[in-house]
């Protein structure tokens, strides 16, 4: 039995990370922390994990996260850089923020700015890469692992069997999303509030200013056999800018759950559905939770709650000359806190589904 500490536990992904953990057979919960809510109950922050109602959150210091076996950070960004450096005696460290997944520091100094952190293992074990092999390579035996944004391995996942195969332009990529609001954190925003949100969906981050598009771009180099050997055989050497345009627009929709993104990239010439359909179910056909969903089946974010799986619609638009791959999931599980222990699960050297759900929540 491994033991775990969370720190930013009284938020919504630090929440989510405790209801996950708390029936993995291999990980014990010990420590919990927080910042303003250090000293009261866990249970006063989060009513709903009854099974962790004996935890008091303590301060989020170095001190009180060493000696773990392992420590999952979900912290704001920017919060854990500094604090994960001065971790001693952790075996595992999984950060659920930005601060470790960037390659390039004019790519963090663009889209986050303030100090430039060393970047860690990318944790999406089912990011295809250029070599044909997955991911989750990488992720055995690590020992720092930054978990991926919930929108980037939505957008990620969904594109890159079309450009391992080499099927799409990626000088012509387009996603559109909506997004529930919980993938911003717990944080009381005046545009949050249920009067500013039902019955209205919200465009944000319009015009390329979106956080996870270095994040996507930086994954789909990693997975195109085009990008020069030099930066697959050494990862610090890949790239983001300059690689590829994606058109990214998120909406914010009342849901408290969920990602619904729409991909679409110009197909090469010749490229058929047959052919996309192959790669993209040639790429996923043995992953757990990942599903390519049969032809004309779309999917639903009401069908991936409380679940680890992402669900792939892949078709072509003739008329367009486009493949178009539809995505949900649940953006506090696949999105974040189950991709966490997955990934954590592998660098163990446990079964990858272990304490993980592929069945949804319905109604």
């Amino acid at each position: 039995m491994k033991r775990v500490a969370v720190a930013g536990a009284s938020g919504y992904a630090g929440g989510e990370l405790l209801r996950v953990l708390s029936k993995h057979p291999e990980f014990e919960v010990t420590t919990v922390t927080g910042h303003s809510s250090a000293g009261s109950s866990l249970l006063s922050q989060q009513p709903h994990l009854r099974s962790l109602a004996h935890l008091t959150l303590q301060p989020t210091t170095a001190t009180v996260l060493s000696n773990h076996d392992v420590v999952f950070c979900a912290l704001p960004h920017g919060a854990s850089g500094a604090l994960t450096a001065e971790l001693k005696n952790v075996e595992l460290v999984v950060d659920c923020g930005a601060d470790h997944r960037l390659l390039k520091a004019g790519d963090w100094a663009d889209y986050y700015g303030g100090a430039f952190c060393e970047p860690w293992a990318y944790g999406v074990p089912e990011l295809t890469l250029a070599t044909g092999g997955k991911q989750r390579e990488r992720l055995r035996q690590a020992t720092k692992i930054a978990a991926p944004g919930c929108n980037a391995s939505t957008v990620a996942l969904s594109l890159a069997p079309g450009v391992q195969a080499g099927l799409i332009e990626t000088t012509d990529m387009v996603s559109a999303l909506a997004v529930a609001p919980s993938g911003a954190g717990k944080a009381p925003k005046v545009e949050f509030l249920a009067a500013e949100m039902l019955g209205s969906a919200t465009p944000y981050a319009v015009g390329g200013s979106h956080r996870h598009i270095p994040e996507i771009l930086q994954a789909l180099a990693g997975a195109d056999p085009t990008v020069p050997a030099a930066a697959h055989a050494d990862p610090q050497m890949q790239y983001s800018s300059g690689y590829g345009t994606l058109s990214f627009t998120p909406m914010l929709v009342p849901m408290s759950r969920g990602i619904l993104a729409t991909s679409t990239a110009r197909l090469r010439p010749g490229v058929t559905l047959e052919d996309v359909r192959a790669a993209w179910e040639n790429s996923y056909a043995a992953e757990p939770f990942v599903r390519v969903l049969p032809h004309g089946v779309q999917p639903r974010t009401a069908d991936t709650v409380g679940s680890n799986c992402l669900l792939l619609g892949v078709t072509v638009d003739n008329r367009a000359q486009r493949v178009v791959v539809t995505a949900a999931l649940d953006n506090l599980v696949k999105g974040t806190a189950g991709a966490a222990v997955q990934c954590a699960n592998i660098a163990c050297g446990l079964p990858e589904t272990l304490g993980l759900e592929t069945d949804g929540v319905a109604p």
